[in-house]
């Protein structure tokens, strides 16, 4: 519905497109904030998890606070500020559909999550339909498929791009008759390599398949076309985008979405609803995006990601891609120069790190540390916050660090892996950094600076687990550092 005097929501919308955008680093929220180390100091916080969460870019904080006050019901309503708040929900819509260049037909659902998004996706997959996935994915785009009750092949981990394109063709080559579906990822969240998603989406649909893009981490720091790179569907997640609120994006194809069962059974994805004559209840479902947005949507969630698609967008993603590279060619040359670490690689040449193409993520291993220890001495002595873990993508890791892969076990210490190992496994985990839009230089020269600080001294402090996280407990007198 469109509102027929002026909208402020347009007023928004127009004054923030106008307004140009500092190249890079982008200005994000908690840039400044001053985090307490083990010593009692306090230093500017180096947020280095943006594969789990990235800031918000401060664009994107403005934008909502200026709509906040004009916050009102979606859909319905005949109240200026719901028909405000209606229009500002289309537009985001819209929105979403330029900055992944959809085909004309194609549809924006919102959704919490990527997770969310494929779980919807897997509830409206035809019964009969296999699913193929790479053992390599996230958990999100790895486990929705069986749990919804459909046949999966898990192909293995390939070892090089050509591989992963020779694996599915294989596999799609070799299954039975019937719909079929290929999900995968853009960028892994484990390595951060970029994956040939549109040789793999042609392999796909000359086989009779279609194909999800898992976008998660490939979104906030590529330009996505989902015209170029002709995927079917693409998931992504607003909080991995600079934006707040919990919400996410499922796009593409509509068929399959309009004759499956709504997602979720009630208001807004009704049509209409009578009682019969028998007592039952009669419903008509709408079509299109409304069938899947059931209950009051994430008015606010939806505008943020626009803000955000709208940021990147201006800013430009060739200068972003171009500034993000020397961050990473810098990481990998730094990284190389410590023998003690060992990067995580699935398509790098013969241990070459700086070989793979990837995105700011990239995960890794020191001999002689156990990875939440060397994460806690990062947070706790530097202020760098980074993850450690399995990084929800299970099979993955554990096939990177596996016996064969010769990563010195190292001694066990008080601060094990937060994840559970295997009966019989030792102990497995990795450290992962990860940047994008908003990092600042001297981030990722802090972090080097500490990486060979503790290889080579070790950590200044004693750590123990309590309530399974690893805290600094007691300093020790080695004479390397001051205070």
């Amino acid at each position: 519905m469109s509102v027929s005097h002026p909208s402020p929501a347009t007023t928004l919308l127009s004054a923030r497109s106008a307004r140009s955008l500092p190249c890079a680093p982008l200005a994000v929220l908690g840039h400044d904030v001053q985090v307490p180390l083990a010593s009692g100091e306090k230093v500017g916080y180096a947020a280095l998890d943006y594969a789990a969460s990235s800031p918000a870019l401060q664009r994107v904080w403005d934008d909502v606070a200026a709509y906040a006050p004009y916050y009102g019901s979606v859909h319905r309503g005949a109240g200026y500020l719901s028909q405000l708040s209606t229009d500002l929900f289309e537009q985001s819509r819209r929105t979403v559909a330029e900055f992944l260049d959809l085909r004309e037909g194609d549809q924006v659902v919102f959704t919490r999550a990527t997770t969310d998004s494929l779980n919807l996706l897997a509830s409206a997959v035809p019964a009969g339909t296999r699913v193929f996935a790479f053992e390599t994915e996230h958990h999100a785009a790895l486990l929705p498929w069986a749990h919804a009750g459909l046949e999966v092949d898990y192909l293995r981990a390939p070892r090089s791009r050509a591989e992963a394109v020779a694996v599915l063709d294989a596999a799609l080559a070799g299954a039975p008759a019937g719909p079929k579906l290929l999900c995968v990822t853009g960028a892994s969240n484990v390595t951060g390599e970029l994956w040939p998603v549109a040789e793999l989406t042609a392999t796909a649909h000359r086989h009779g398949a279609r194909v999800v893009l898992d976008a998660a981490q490939l979104a906030p720091h590529h330009r996505v076309s989902v015209r170029e790179l002709d995927v079917d569907w693409i998931a992504f997640s607003g909080h991995k985008l600079y934006a707040p609120f919990g919400a996410g994006v499922l796009a593409g194809r509509t068929d399959w979405l309009d004759a499956a069962d709504p997602y979720l059974a009630g208001g807004g994805a009704t049509r209409t609803v009578a009682r019969e004559v028998d007592g039952s209840v009669a419903v008509q479902w709408h079509t299109g995006p409304a069938r899947h947005e059931a209950g009051s949507p994430n008015v606010i969630g939806a505008y943020a990601i626009a803000s955000a698609c709208r940021a990147l967008t201006e800013a430009g993603f060739d200068a972003l891609e171009a500034r993000e590279r020397q961050l990473v060619e810098r990481l990998t040359a730094g990284l190389a120069e410590i023998p003690q670490v060992r990067v995580l690689s699935l398509f790098g040449a013969t241990g070459d790190i700086q070989s793979a193409a990837r995105v700011g993520v990239l995960s890794f291993v020191v001999q002689g540390w156990n990875s939440s220890h060397f994460s806690a001495a990062l947070s706790a002595e530097y202020g760098i916050g980074v993850r450690d873990g399995l990084f929800c993508a299970h099979p993955l890791v554990r096939t990177l660090l596996g016996e064969e892969s010769g990563v010195a076990p190292g001694p066990v210490s008080e601060c094990g892996a937060p994840e559970p190992s295997l009966p019989g496994e030792r102990s497995l985990n990795a450290i992962r950094v990860s940047f994008g839009a908003g990092t600042p230089d001297e981030h990722i020269e802090r972090f080097l600076t500490a990486v060979r600080e503790l290889v080579t001294d070790g950590a200044a402090w004693n750590y123990r687990n309590e309530g399974g996280r690893c805290v600094a407990t007691v300093q020790i007198d080695r004479g390397r550092r001051e205070g």
